[in-house]
């Protein structure tokens, strides 16, 4: 689970990394063509990757809260059926205990030997 979420983590970063080189890239094109000046460049990359920031932080609560969800309810069924068990298990060790194992009775030899 914590493998999951570390690679969830990385995900995310990876993401934004190549995000905000994209966002660089289109404002970069776009003061090239003279659409925008270069100050408004760099404040339109820094509104951008804010707002990516944003998302990738709101994306990774959303999914921590579901994988949580989707644990709690896969284990939750488990651990109450673990608790049955163990109380099943007590219960007969307890009656094992209490009663003496008996051991198989003997078989004389007339009954070994086989039939002809």
């Amino acid at each position: 689970m914590q493998d999951f979420m570390r690679n969830l983590k990385l995900l995310g970063i990876g993401l934004f990394f190549t995000g905000k080189e994209k966002i660089e890239e289109i404002v970069a094109e776009l003061i090239k063509k003279g659409e925008i000046s270069e100050p408004e460049g760099k404040e339109l990359v820094e509104d951008l990757v804010a707002k990516s920031k944003a998302a990738s932080k709101e994306l990774e609560e959303r999914i921590r809260k579901v994988v949580s969800d989707v644990h709690e309810k896969l284990h939750a069924p488990m651990k109450k059926e673990i608790a049955v068990q163990k109380k099943r298990i007590e219960k007969l060790e307890k009656a094992g205990t209490r009663k003496s194992v008996k051991s198989p009775k003997k078989i004389s030899k007339a009954a070994r030997k086989p039939r002809t």
